[in-house]
């Protein structure tokens, strides 16, 4: 049986400035970098082994996955285009708070609040991947990975959005109710595999401070 594991990338400026980073190529922060060790550390703790490690091309995710493979002794991560971050088009470098102003009523606003406010997704602002077409790339990640690979732990680092829609794809969910069902958090750890719930994604969380 074929066990996928999902990170999300650790901490980066874009994040800790509240800006919408999408494709935008921003380095960890000094807390991005210690929640990648965190993760790694975590994850040697509970002796998880990984055949391969893929990952986004933004260094974001790929100095992530590269502390994990580090940690691990294991061989370096595999870039992999279609793990990118979601496109943001024209929201792309915007304050995460505007979104409602500038994209409501095409908008969802989640139960997940973070600095007292709830977390806010955009839908379909000029030149941005809509969720269905992310969600529609996540399956193709799903179908290269397990192509490549039959069983074993496979681990991929990459970014919220399309991480949600990776998942979302894995089970054959609503992307509406995903987007919805968790936050995934800076150096989160998902499971993806046939003997494991969706209703219950988190393999580890950790304190968030940011969206």
């Amino acid at each position: 049986m074929l066990k996928i594991y999902l990170a999300r990338h650790g901490q980066d400026s874009d994040n800790v400035n509240g800006v919408l980073n999408g494709h935008r190529d921003q380095p960890l922060t000094d807390l991005g970098l210690q929640q990648a060790r965190t993760l790694a550390q975590e994850i040697k703790r509970d002796r998880i082994s990984f055949d391969a490690v893929y990952s986004s091309p933004l260094q974001r995710a790929h100095k992530t996955a590269e502390t994990i493979t580090d940690t691990l002794g294991i061989a370096k991560p595999i870039v992999m285009q279609d793990l990118i971050e979601r496109d943001y088009g024209v929201m792309t470098g915007k304050p995460i708070k505007d979104i409602t102003a500038l994209c409501a009523p095409d908008i969802i606003t989640t139960s997940h609040v973070f600095s007292g406010s709830p977390v806010v997704y955009f839908l379909s602002p000029e030149g941005a991947e809509t969720f269905p077409a992310v969600w529609e790339r996540g399956r193709r990640v799903i179908g290269e990975v397990q192509q490549r690979q039959h069983d074993g732990n496979v681990l991929l680092v990459a970014h919220g959005d399309i991480g949600k829609m990776i998942y979302a794809a894995y089970y054959n969910l609503d992307w509406k109710a995903v987007i919805a069902q968790f936050h995934f958090g800076n150096s989160e750890l998902l499971l993806l595999s046939e003997d494991s719930s969706p209703d219950e994604p988190h393999v580890f969380r950790f304190e968030q401070h940011n969206h």
